[in-house]
């Protein structure tokens, strides 16, 4: 009966294997989900994506095969789709109220709102709009769009207006966890996670419930204890280019920094320009007045700290190579000697490139900082970051 769903999770990218989708029947067989297209859905979610990245192209599998019912007709869908009609009848018992279904048993309860919609579909003509009988848009009819009534059935609609509608046939709420669309901070929170070190420490502020039931056990009476929240203790460093090619970048930087800033409790940040060279700073707006020297930084932060450059390595070949190839000052040691200084310095390190992969060979100064960087380059893709933050923990 399934199958059409589990071929359209395979061929749309869902890693899906057969035992998976055995278990997802015997969820089905148990009556986990008898007349609960919700549960339906999110049984079949659970036991067929493992990886949060698929669960849009699981939504849109879903409503291939499940809704779809733009392309045809609605008399085509009542005659043709075999869906329980106690199926139906729950959904309404949950979506609606009390007094709307009081409305429906008025009219002649469910059974004849079905049997109503059937006739008059017969009976209509073309498109109808308005009014408060024929199956059409923006009216009173309990069959149509954009309209209100308690006892409706919505056709043809991008989405519920009212949220009164018996049968809502799509819904998709993870397009930014798809690792193929652009990236966003949400998305990349998700991939940053990746990079975690679990440690206790800060206040006493969260219930330690074991240490609250042993307490408790041993003295005969409550006694609550708490103990430090656990914090991803893994510190970063990261390096930030600006100005120039990076202006079009502007957003997705922003959008990695905010994300970094929420992630990662010990996270330090420094500005450079194309290239690393003997000076860094925090505050771009004073950026010739108040800057730190780079040895300063190797100095202070340790060789525990991730060090992440973000930039799109793309500037004059002789930027990198040569003493006094900086483009706005005067650099006595080329930029690829303070790279490498930084690669010894901080021996897990990561160069992330906002520009897409499959341009990276058109650019000399890309092939440059990969050699540096012994191809420890990424691209600011979902799939990119968390390859990254991968490498970052080995």
């Amino acid at each position: 009966m399934f199958l059409p769903f589990f071929d359209n999770l395979r061929s749309g990218g869902v890693p899906v294997s057969l035992r998976e989708y055995l278990s997802f029947l015997e969820g089905v067989k148990s009556g986990l989900t008898t007349y609960d297209i919700d549960a339906f859905y999110y049984l079949a979610r659970a036991t067929m994506v493992k990886d949060e990245r698929n669960l849009d192209k699981f939504d849109r599998a879903f409503a291939a095969t499940f809704s779809g019912l733009e392309g045809i007709s609605m008399q085509d869908m009542l005659n043709a789709v075999d869906i329980p009609e106690e199926w139906l009848r729950k959904m309404a018992e949950k979506h609606l109220s009390p007094e709307e279904m009081a409305e429906i048993d008025a009219l002649g309860g469910f059974d004849k709102l079905m049997e109503t919609l059937k006739e008059r579909l017969k009976e209509q003509e073309g498109r109808h709009q308005g009014g408060n009988k024929w199956i059409g848009t923006a009216g009173t009819s309990p069959f149509g769009a954009y309209g209100y009534n308690p006892e409706g059935v919505r056709i043809g609609q991008k989405e519920s207006r009212h949220k009164r509608a018996v049968k809502v046939w799509d819904k998709r709420e993870f397009k930014n966890l798809d690792d193929s669309v652009e990236l966003g901070t949400r998305n990349i929170k998700v991939a940053l996670k990746r990079l975690r070190r679990w440690a206790r420490d800060g206040a006493q502020e969260e219930l330690d419930l074991d240490g609250t039931i042993r307490a408790t056990a041993e003295h005969g009476y409550l006694d609550v204890k708490t103990r430090p929240e656990r914090r991803n203790a893994v510190k970063v460093l990261l390096f930030l280019d600006v100005g120039g090619s990076m202006d079009p970048h502007i957003r997705v930087v922003e959008e990695l920094f905010s994300a970094a800033r929420a992630e990662f409790k010990h996270l330090e940040y420094f500005y450079f320009h194309n290239c690393l060279y003997e000076g860094v700073w925090r505050d771009n707006r004073r950026r010739w007045q108040e800057q730190t020297p780079t040895h300063e930084i190797m100095r202070t932060y340790g060789a525990d700290y991730k060090c992440i450059f973000v930039g799109d390595a793309s500037m004059s070949p002789y930027e990198i190579a040569y003493p006094g190839g900086a483009n706005e000052h005067w650099n006595a040691e080329a930029g690829q000697v303070w790279l490498e200084r930084a690669r010894e310095t901080w021996t897990s390190n990561l160069w992330i490139n906002p520009v897409p992969e499959k341009y990276w060979d058109h650019t000399h100064s890309i092939s440059m900082i990969r050699e540096i960087f012994e191809d420890r380059m990424v691209p600011m893709t979902l799939q990119g970051l968390e390859q990254g933050m991968k490498d970052l923990v080995r």
